[in-house]
């Protein structure tokens, strides 16, 4: 029996967080999904953590794009999941992407809820998802899924330090529009609280802006993380 999809999740030093978040995939292993891990290098206990949760550990080269497409490679599933270890599936995930398995579409992603309670949050989220409908350009946080023969026949995701989520969407938007799953996936507002929730987002729209205008991702991921980036 083939595996229906495969969840790759890049990681970096998520010791502190990855048992819980590996735990509750745990149903998706029972079904059938594969679950790999492609960690860049992390100096603490994340791999010796994750290891009795996940089917395949990859060691990459640090960098979200190479991890992504490191794990990409040694996976088995008709669907690549590309998950960030801070986001959580909606407790019907099976039963979406079993439907995206037996539909037309090449690739999709999930709306998308921050983990925060402010009434801000709320209003972040519903434009961000406003957006990704349409624009059909997806962030990682969005949970991408891809079929693997259009993930491969594109080359996977392209080397860059930022910005590869907008990218490869551009890409996969030429061949076919996104499945847009209504049902949210909730990742963290950690770097909203860290940062602020207005710097945040005038940051972010000033990178996908310059990005836009041609400014080389490397810069722009000196400019988001303060210190050179790994594609």
């Amino acid at each position: 029996m083939s595996i229906p999809v495969s969840v790759i999740i890049p990681t970096l030093n998520e010791a502190e967080s990855i048992s819980a978040f590996l735990r509750v995939l745990q149903p998706l292993r029972e079904a059938g999904w594969e679950l790999i891990l492609s960690d860049g290098g992390s100096r603490d206990e994340t791999v010796s953590l994750a290891e009795p949760r996940v089917d395949k550990i990859i060691v990459s080269t640090p960098g979200r794009a190479a991890q992504m497409n490191n794990g990409a490679e040694s996976a088995s599933g008709e669907v690549l999941l590309f998950l960030h270890a801070d986001t959580q599936l909606p407790q019907d995930a099976i039963a979406q992407l079993t439907a995206f398995v037996a539909s037309n579409a090449d690739w999709g992603r999930f709306d998308v809820a921050l983990s925060g309670r402010r009434f801000m949050f709320r209003v972040v989220e519903t434009l961000i998802n406003l957006r990704s409908r349409i624009t059909s350009v997806a962030t990682g946080d969005q949970a991408i899924f891809i079929r693997r023969s259009v993930f491969r026949r594109l080359g996977g995701y392209a080397r860059i330090p930022l910005m590869e989520d907008v990218e490869i969407c551009k890409r996969l938007r030429r061949l076919s529009p996104p499945c847009c799953i209504r049902a949210r996936v909730i990742t963290s507002s950690r770097r909203w609280e860290t940062r602020g929730i207005w710097k945040t987002i005038f940051l972010m729209w000033r990178l996908r802006f310059e990005y836009w205008l041609g400014v080389a991702p490397d810069k722009l991921f000196r400019r988001y993380y303060g210190r050179p980036g790994n594609a």
